[in-house]
Protein backbone atom coordinates (compact mmCIF):
# COMPACT_ATOMS: atom_id res chain seq x y z
CA UNK A 1 0.00 0.00 0.00
CA UNK A 2 1.30 3.42 -0.83
CA UNK A 3 2.12 6.58 1.91
CA UNK A 4 -0.63 8.26 0.54
CA UNK A 5 -3.09 6.03 0.89
CA UNK A 6 -1.87 4.94 4.51
CA UNK A 7 -2.05 8.11 5.27
CA UNK A 8 -5.99 8.69 4.06
CA UNK A 9 -6.90 5.54 6.17
CA UNK A 10 -5.06 7.09 9.18
CA UNK A 11 -7.22 10.51 8.80
CA UNK A 12 -10.49 8.56 8.42
CA UNK A 13 -9.74 6.49 11.06
CA UNK A 14 -9.27 9.63 13.45
CA UNK A 15 -11.58 11.45 11.68
CA UNK A 16 -13.93 8.71 12.87
CA UNK A 17 -13.21 8.20 16.84
CA UNK A 18 -13.25 12.18 16.91
CA UNK A 19 -16.80 12.08 15.97
CA UNK A 20 -19.82 13.25 18.35
CA UNK A 21 -21.30 9.90 18.10
CA UNK A 22 -18.22 7.84 18.72
CA UNK A 23 -17.05 10.45 21.36
CA UNK A 24 -20.26 9.90 23.16
CA UNK A 25 -20.40 6.18 23.48
CA UNK A 26 -16.33 6.50 24.13
CA UNK A 27 -17.27 8.17 27.06
CA UNK A 28 -19.63 6.53 28.43
CA UNK A 29 -17.08 3.22 27.81
CA UNK A 30 -14.73 4.73 29.48
CA UNK A 31 -16.91 6.05 32.44
CA UNK A 32 -18.07 2.46 32.53
CA UNK A 33 -15.05 0.69 32.70
CA UNK A 34 -13.52 3.21 35.45
CA UNK A 35 -16.42 2.97 37.81
CA UNK A 36 -16.02 -1.09 37.75
CA UNK A 37 -12.52 -0.76 38.43
CA UNK A 38 -13.45 1.07 41.39
CA UNK A 39 -15.51 -1.18 42.81
CA UNK A 40 -14.13 -4.69 41.61
CA UNK A 41 -10.85 -4.69 42.33
CA UNK A 42 -9.36 -6.02 45.79
CA UNK A 43 -7.66 -3.05 46.86
CA UNK A 44 -4.49 -2.42 48.81
CA UNK A 45 -4.40 1.07 50.58
CA UNK A 46 -0.82 2.27 52.10
CA UNK A 47 -0.79 6.23 53.34
CA UNK A 48 -4.92 6.85 53.79
CA UNK A 49 -4.52 8.11 57.61
CA UNK A 50 -1.27 10.31 56.56
CA UNK A 51 -2.49 12.10 53.65
CA UNK A 52 -6.27 12.34 55.44
CA UNK A 53 -4.86 14.11 58.21
CA UNK A 54 -2.73 16.81 55.93
CA UNK A 55 -5.65 17.11 53.72
CA UNK A 56 -7.93 18.11 56.77
CA UNK A 57 -5.37 20.85 56.92
CA UNK A 58 -4.40 22.45 53.46
CA UNK A 59 -6.69 25.12 51.72
CA UNK A 60 -7.23 23.09 48.06
CA UNK A 61 -4.94 20.09 47.06
CA UNK A 62 -2.97 19.19 43.75
CA UNK A 63 -3.53 15.41 43.17
CA UNK A 64 -0.63 14.55 41.29
CA UNK A 65 -0.79 10.77 39.30
CA UNK A 66 1.33 9.30 36.17
CA UNK A 67 -1.06 9.82 32.96
CA UNK A 68 -0.47 5.95 32.08
CA UNK A 69 -2.69 5.13 35.06
CA UNK A 70 -6.20 7.31 33.83
CA UNK A 71 -8.51 4.01 33.42
CA UNK A 72 -7.24 4.21 37.18
CA UNK A 73 -7.39 7.53 38.51
CA UNK A 74 -10.96 7.74 39.94
CA UNK A 75 -10.90 4.89 41.48
CA UNK A 76 -9.07 6.53 45.08
CA UNK A 77 -11.39 9.77 44.27
CA UNK A 78 -14.77 7.10 45.00
CA UNK A 79 -13.40 4.83 47.57
CA UNK A 80 -11.88 7.53 50.02
CA UNK A 81 -10.89 10.60 49.02
CA UNK A 82 -14.50 12.38 48.41
CA UNK A 83 -15.34 11.23 51.53
CA UNK A 84 -12.14 12.20 53.54
CA UNK A 85 -13.01 15.77 56.05
CA UNK A 86 -11.81 18.82 55.77
CA UNK A 87 -13.69 20.52 52.76
CA UNK A 88 -16.64 19.83 50.87
CA UNK A 89 -15.67 21.05 47.72
CA UNK A 90 -15.78 20.09 44.26
CA UNK A 91 -13.15 18.11 42.39
CA UNK A 92 -11.41 18.61 38.78
CA UNK A 93 -8.92 17.06 36.43
CA UNK A 94 -7.00 18.52 33.94
CA UNK A 95 -7.39 17.15 30.81
CA UNK A 96 -5.65 18.94 27.42
CA UNK A 97 -7.91 19.73 24.37
CA UNK A 98 -6.87 17.28 21.51
CA UNK A 99 -9.51 14.87 20.57
CA UNK A 100 -8.24 12.38 22.52
CA UNK A 101 -8.80 14.25 25.83
CA UNK A 102 -12.69 14.09 25.23
CA UNK A 103 -13.77 10.79 25.59
CA UNK A 104 -11.88 10.89 28.81
CA UNK A 105 -14.14 14.37 29.86
CA UNK A 106 -17.12 12.71 29.43
CA UNK A 107 -16.17 10.25 31.02
CA UNK A 108 -15.29 11.81 34.60
CA UNK A 109 -18.23 13.91 34.39
CA UNK A 110 -20.25 11.01 35.38
CA UNK A 111 -17.92 10.28 38.38
CA UNK A 112 -18.64 13.77 39.62
CA UNK A 113 -15.08 15.25 38.77
CA UNK A 114 -15.53 18.35 36.58
CA UNK A 115 -12.83 18.64 33.45
CA UNK A 116 -10.51 21.35 33.33
CA UNK A 117 -9.36 21.71 29.45
CA UNK A 118 -6.10 22.69 28.45
CA UNK A 119 -2.80 22.02 28.82
CA UNK A 120 -0.69 23.72 31.55
CA UNK A 121 2.53 23.91 28.95
CA UNK A 122 3.82 21.98 25.84
CA UNK A 123 7.01 23.01 24.75
CA UNK A 124 6.79 21.34 21.64
CA UNK A 125 3.78 23.23 20.51
CA UNK A 126 4.96 26.90 22.36
CA UNK A 127 3.59 28.57 18.89
CA UNK A 128 0.34 27.03 19.45
CA UNK A 129 -2.57 27.48 21.41
CA UNK A 130 -3.67 25.07 23.69
CA UNK A 131 -5.81 26.67 25.91
CA UNK A 132 -2.78 26.68 29.10
CA UNK A 133 -3.97 29.91 30.15
CA UNK A 134 -7.36 29.56 30.80
CA UNK A 135 -7.06 25.99 31.99
CA UNK A 136 -4.23 27.43 34.77
CA UNK A 137 -6.61 30.23 35.38
CA UNK A 138 -9.53 27.95 36.23
CA UNK A 139 -7.33 25.35 38.17
CA UNK A 140 -5.78 28.35 39.67
CA UNK A 141 -9.66 29.64 41.00
CA UNK A 142 -10.80 26.06 42.14
CA UNK A 143 -7.93 25.65 44.15
CA UNK A 144 -8.10 28.88 45.70
CA UNK A 145 -11.90 28.12 46.81
CA UNK A 146 -10.87 25.11 48.64
CA UNK A 147 -11.28 22.40 45.63
CA UNK A 148 -9.20 19.24 44.21
CA UNK A 149 -7.18 19.43 41.46
CA UNK A 150 -5.92 15.85 39.92
CA UNK A 151 -3.24 16.57 37.49
CA UNK A 152 -1.15 14.65 35.39
CA UNK A 153 2.81 15.84 35.75
CA UNK A 154 3.80 13.82 32.96
CA UNK A 155 1.24 14.99 31.01
CA UNK A 156 -0.26 15.53 28.47
CA UNK A 157 2.67 14.01 26.15
CA UNK A 158 5.37 13.14 28.21
CA UNK A 159 8.24 12.30 28.79
CA UNK A 160 6.80 9.72 31.12
CA UNK A 161 6.81 9.80 34.17
CA UNK A 162 8.84 12.98 34.23
CA UNK A 163 7.37 15.55 36.17
CA UNK A 164 7.00 19.16 34.04
CA UNK A 165 6.94 22.43 35.94
CA UNK A 166 3.68 22.85 35.50
CA UNK A 167 1.93 20.93 38.03
CA UNK A 168 4.34 23.11 40.12
CA UNK A 169 3.23 26.08 38.60
CA UNK A 170 -0.54 25.81 39.21
CA UNK A 171 0.43 25.08 43.39
CA UNK A 172 2.83 27.81 43.80
CA UNK A 173 0.27 30.14 42.30
CA UNK A 174 -2.33 28.76 44.27
CA UNK A 175 -0.68 28.42 47.48
CA UNK A 176 -1.99 24.71 47.73
CA UNK A 177 0.24 21.38 48.43
CA UNK A 178 0.53 18.52 45.87
CA UNK A 179 -0.20 15.14 46.95
CA UNK A 180 1.42 12.19 45.19
CA UNK A 181 -1.09 9.85 44.29
CA UNK A 182 0.45 6.19 42.71
CA UNK A 183 -1.84 3.27 41.82
CA UNK A 184 -1.27 -0.02 40.27
CA UNK A 185 -2.78 -2.74 39.22
CA UNK A 186 -1.85 -6.93 38.52
CA UNK A 187 -2.63 -8.06 35.81
CA UNK A 188 -3.14 -5.55 32.98
CA UNK A 189 -2.83 -4.68 30.25
CA UNK A 190 -0.29 -2.49 29.13
CA UNK A 191 0.11 -0.78 25.16
CA UNK A 192 2.75 0.61 23.53
CA UNK A 193 2.18 3.96 23.76
CA UNK A 194 4.08 6.71 24.70
CA UNK A 195 3.55 6.70 28.39
CA UNK A 196 2.84 2.66 28.50
CA UNK A 197 -0.79 3.40 29.58
CA UNK A 198 -2.41 0.48 31.76
CA UNK A 199 -6.01 -0.68 31.28
CA UNK A 200 -6.61 -2.58 34.39
CA UNK A 201 -8.91 -5.56 34.69
CA UNK A 202 -11.86 -5.84 36.41
CA UNK A 203 -11.42 -8.73 39.88
CA UNK A 204 -7.91 -8.75 40.14
CA UNK A 205 -5.40 -6.78 42.53
CA UNK A 206 -5.67 -3.26 43.04
CA UNK A 207 -2.53 -0.88 44.84
CA UNK A 208 -3.45 3.12 45.53
CA UNK A 209 -0.26 4.25 47.51
CA UNK A 210 -1.14 8.30 49.26
CA UNK A 211 2.35 9.52 49.36
CA UNK A 212 3.33 13.04 51.57
CA UNK A 213 2.24 16.10 50.86
CA UNK A 214 4.48 18.43 49.22
CA UNK A 215 4.01 22.13 50.29
CA UNK A 216 4.61 24.53 47.52
CA UNK A 217 5.44 28.02 49.10
CA UNK A 218 5.85 30.56 46.67
CA UNK A 219 9.53 31.58 48.08
CA UNK A 220 10.54 28.24 46.86
CA UNK A 221 12.50 27.32 43.89
CA UNK A 222 10.37 25.97 41.36
CA UNK A 223 13.05 23.95 40.01
CA UNK A 224 13.58 22.66 43.93
CA UNK A 225 10.14 21.68 44.41
CA UNK A 226 10.10 19.89 40.98
CA UNK A 227 12.88 17.52 41.74
CA UNK A 228 11.78 16.96 44.99
CA UNK A 229 8.03 15.55 43.77
CA UNK A 230 9.90 13.68 40.96
CA UNK A 231 11.31 11.89 43.78
CA UNK A 232 8.28 11.24 45.96
CA UNK A 233 6.22 10.01 42.61
CA UNK A 234 8.79 7.90 42.17
CA UNK A 235 9.04 6.57 45.96
CA UNK A 236 5.24 6.14 45.88
CA UNK A 237 5.03 4.51 42.55
CA UNK A 238 7.88 2.23 42.91
CA UNK A 239 5.92 1.34 46.38
CA UNK A 240 2.80 0.63 44.49
CA UNK A 241 4.42 -1.72 42.02
CA UNK A 242 5.85 -3.53 44.39
CA UNK A 243 2.80 -3.97 47.01
CA UNK A 244 1.04 -4.99 43.24
CA UNK A 245 3.60 -7.89 42.79
CA UNK A 246 5.49 -6.72 40.22
CA UNK A 247 9.81 -7.39 40.43
CA UNK A 248 10.99 -3.05 40.88
CA UNK A 249 14.41 -1.38 40.21
CA UNK A 250 15.16 1.14 42.73
CA UNK A 251 15.43 3.55 39.13
CA UNK A 252 14.23 6.81 39.28
CA UNK A 253 11.99 8.06 36.37
CA UNK A 254 11.18 4.44 35.84
CA UNK A 255 8.24 2.23 36.19
CA UNK A 256 8.35 -1.76 36.93
CA UNK A 257 5.88 -2.68 34.37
Amino acid sequence: MAHGEKQSISDAMKSLFRSKPVVILLGFLIWTWMAMIGHTLRWIVEGEAEAKGAWAKAPGVVVAAWHSRIMLLPSGWLKHIRDWPGRDASAAMLISLSGDGEPVARAIKHLGIRPIRGSAGNKKKAGKDKGGVKAVAEAVRLLKSGGVLCITPDGPRGPREVVSLGAIMIAQRAGSPILPYALAAKPCKRFDSWDRFILPLPFTRGVIVYGEMLQTPRSASPESLRAELQRRMDAVTRRAEALAGYPVADTAGQSAI
